[in-house]
């Protein structure tokens, strides 16, 4: 919809920069995985290299992580990276963050098997939400 903001955190008409989303805690980031989450990893649905894409403070790439996987996030929001960074740090985990847009995730140049997403897929709306869908193809196997 044309003049919509399909976030109340994310407003592409005004160009709010990723950055201004973590200015403060957003309401989305509870600390910790999503139960949903949560319950994939029990399954052990989620393993081999895993991506978070728009992974915030990095909660979903650290669980992943703590599983043993091979784990990456992506975000536009460079001081949520920071904070991700320094809870890998802080909890003894080896996840990679990385400033990256999720619309041109082929730009990676990598593979990943299972890819997560709590969040991002919503706040895009007519051909970045195509693209979106289309770069997540380029993604996995």
């Amino acid at each position: 919809m044309a003049g919509s903001t399909p976030h109340p955190h994310y407003d592409p008409e005004n160009s709010r920069r990723p950055e201004d989303l973590y200015v403060s805690p957003p309401p989305w980031d509870i600390g910790r995985p999503q139960s949903a989450f949560l319950d994939l990893a029990h399954a052990g649905a989620i393993k081999g290299r895993v991506l978070d894409v728009g992974c915030g403070t990095g909660e979903h790439a650290l669980m992943a992580a703590g599983l043993g996987l091979d784990a990456t996030g992506v975000d536009l929001a460079t001081n949520a990276l920071h904070t991700a960074e320094n809870k890998a740090r802080d909890r003894g985990r080896k996840a990679r963050f990385l400033r990256h847009d999720a619309r041109q995730l082929a730009d990676l140049g990598e593979q990943f098997d299972t890819v997560l997403d709590c969040g991002l897929f919503h706040i895009f709306d007519g051909d970045d939400r195509a693209a979106y869908v289309d770069c997540l193809r380029s993604v996995v196997p």
